[in-house]
């Protein structure tokens, strides 16, 4: 979905945003993820948001296994921050609503903040190549990204629309499949913070040829 407001560069975005720390959860540049908002401290995230004119959240992995306070974990030290390009209200107290990626950032610091949720001072400038759209998607190898994707609905026994995949742009591709992946936290830290489309692609395929491999090995010594 295209973003009404326009942002060509670190400079249209604030410092200092909130944060929504969410484990498994990965957003790229013009990715849409959907989320299901129920927990009061986040709706009152989505509200001040909407309130604050920006719509912006930033979507960030808690580091869980470097943190000692469950309640307050840690956070990984890269995210990525999106504007709320759509919101329904679910009629028993939720929100849904879907975020489309614009930036990822590091984290310079947390702030102390009187809000119920987190917020974080972040710096957009690492990765000024994020405001350009399909920057370095002819690097990427989409032979081997799709051999890859076939060989892993193979082997789980899935379908996909397949006319969609072939007319995606290689950006479009490459993060759709890389949001979607079943893969735990590292590795979706790994493809956010690839260098580039050409590298998170390449990420992805050494990720997905692993774990076919793991299965195959569990397949052929009749493990689970």
């Amino acid at each position: 979905m295209p973003i009404n407001a326009q942002y060509r560069g670190p400079g249209d975005l604030p410092e200092i945003i909130p944060v929504f720390p969410l484990p498994g959860a990965l957003l790229l540049p013009r990715g849409q993820m959907p989320l299901n908002i129920f927990e009061l401290r986040y709706l009152a995230m989505v509200d001040d948001a909407f309130r604050d004119g920006h719509r912006l959240i930033g979507m960030i992995q808690p580091d869980v296994a470097h943190s000692p306070d469950e309640a307050h974990p840690k956070l990984f030290h890269v995210g990525c921050v999106g504007r709320i390009t759509q919101l329904a209200e679910s009629g028993d107290g939720r929100y849904i609503l879907e975020l489309t990626g614009i930036s990822r950032f590091k984290v310079v610091e947390e702030k102390t903040a009187l809000t119920p949720y987190r917020q974080c001072q972040v710096d957009y400038f690492p990765y000024l190549d994020d405001f350009t759209a399909r920057k370095g998607e002819q690097a990427v190898d989409r032979e081997s990204l799709l051999k890859a994707l076939t060989e892993f609905l193979k082997a789980n026994n899935l379908k996909v629309d397949w006319e969609g995949i072939e007319n995606a742009p290689n950006e479009a591709l490459v993060n759709a499949l890389a949001m979607m992946s079943p893969y735990g936290a590292p590795e979706k830290q790994a493809m956010l913070e690839a260098p580039d489309l050409k590298t998170r692609a390449e990420i992805l395929i050494a990720i997905t040829e692993m774990d076919l491999a793991k299965k195959r090995t569990s397949n052929d010594t009749g493990l689970q």
